[in-house]
């Protein structure tokens, strides 16, 4: 028979109350009498009932980590950073996955509310508004996503980008692509934003393909398009549009880099697997999973608690916190990109300007940036 509650209590010489303090609320112990019971559970093997301490304590000890695609290479460290900052903090984490769907991510959100004590929203497709106002429900933490009023955590893309840009320029190109993420993508348009800048003053042409879907079919669609287009050189929205794109100038005839240079976002695996390795600028998601658990947890203790009865009250001067945490980008230089081909002579559109070139029936041309037209369709 499994220890139990009165078993410790009995074996340590203290009241089950202290027992039960000891797991729930240890900084209310004497350390050398919580150090006692501590031992005693051990040697015993009693485990307490994680239901049990949310009815006394109002925390599940529990985390929701919402992801977009769990299929994504870019997930995978994030989530088990998350989840070994979680264990190390004493806390589980329930990992879900929306597969690109806003509205699967909400019922995610609604479901996971009364189970959980916060949760972790990576690269959310909702609204910000409904964002804003699920966190009147369970605090939330998002990533790689602002949205006012809520604690983030964002990767400074805009920074890559505009290292990957100044790369690619340096080395001879004056006639770019940018293959865009999703329609309305937050991360999307911090890439355009910044590469566009960056565009701009090396008086550079940029040609902007998309919206497309983050995914390698997404790449291989736009093969097509980068070849009309001319370009010597391309950014993607991240490494796997990249690695699709190399392999469908391959299968064009077009050689890389030696004819066109490609950079992806990212640093996945993969991106040092394929052949040519992916330049790429290398993103901080395992410190961004740390420091959401940790970003969290350390609002939780004042945002929320849940009453015996599971109802969960939130304190809006925490919820409202504007706490960012910004993690820096750096651009990884492989073997997909090298100088402008000699034969290129010349630009084949105006230098310095931005404009959106049909990237075919797969993905429908964005002549416009929707986030600008609708802040609050932004995405990450």
């Amino acid at each position: 028979m499994p220890a139990t509650i009165r078993d410790v209590a009995r074996a340590s010489g203290v009241h089950i109350s202290t027992v039960s303090r000891t797991f729930s609320a240890p900084h209310l112990v004497n350390p050398e009498t919580r150090l006692r019971v501590l031992a005693c559970a051990e040697h015993l093997g009693y485990r307490p009932n994680r239901a049990a301490r949310a009815l006394i304590t109002g925390r599940t000890h529990n985390i929701g980590l919402i992801v977009a695609d769990i299929a994504n290479p870019f997930f995978p460290p994030l989530i088990k950073a998350a989840e070994s900052q979680a264990r190390h903090r004493d806390y589980h984490i329930f990992v879900a996955d929306t597969n690109e769907d806003p509205a699967a991510e909400e019922d995610l959100v609604h479901a996971l509310a009364k189970q959980v004590d916060g949760i972790l929203l990576c690269s959310p497709r909702m609204s910000n508004s409904l964002i804003e106002q699920l966190s009147r429900e369970v605090p939330l933490v998002v990533i790689n996503r602002q949205v006012t009023g809520l604690p983030a955590v964002v990767m400074d893309v805009g920074q890559g980008a505009r290292l990957a840009i100044e790369h690619l320029t340096g080395l001879g190109h004056h006639n770019l692509a940018l293959l865009g993420g999703p329609r309305g993508s937050w991360t999307s348009r911090e890439i355009r934003r910044a590469a566009t800048a960056a565009a701009r003053s090396a008086d550079a042409a940029l040609t902007v393909l998309g919206p497309n879907p983050p995914t390698e079919g997404g790449g291989i669609a736009n093969a097509e398009q980068v070849r009309r287009a001319g370009v010597t050189a391309v950014l993607a929205y991240n490494d796997l549009m990249a690695i699709g794109l190399m392999e469908g100038l391959d299968s064009l005839g077009i050689r890389v880099p030696q004819e066109v240079s490609v950079v992806g976002i990212d640093d996945i695996a993969l991106s040092r697997l394929v052949r040519p390795k992916l330049t790429t600028v290398a993103t901080p998601t395992a410190a961004a999973g740390r420091t959401a658990v940790d970003m969290l947890l350390q609002h939780d203790s004042a945002a929320a608690h849940r009453n015996r009865g599971g109802n969960r009250t939130v304190a809006a001067d925490d919820r409202r916190t504007t706490a960012q945490v910004m993690l820096q980008t750096e651009l990884v230089i492989r073997d997909s990109t090298g100088p402008r081909p000699p034969a290129v002579s010349g630009r084949t559109s105006p230098a310095a300007t931005t404009t959106t070139a049909d990237p075919g029936p797969h993905s429908p041309a964005d002549p416009v940036n929707a986030a600008a037209v609708n802040p609050e369709a932004v995405a990450s």
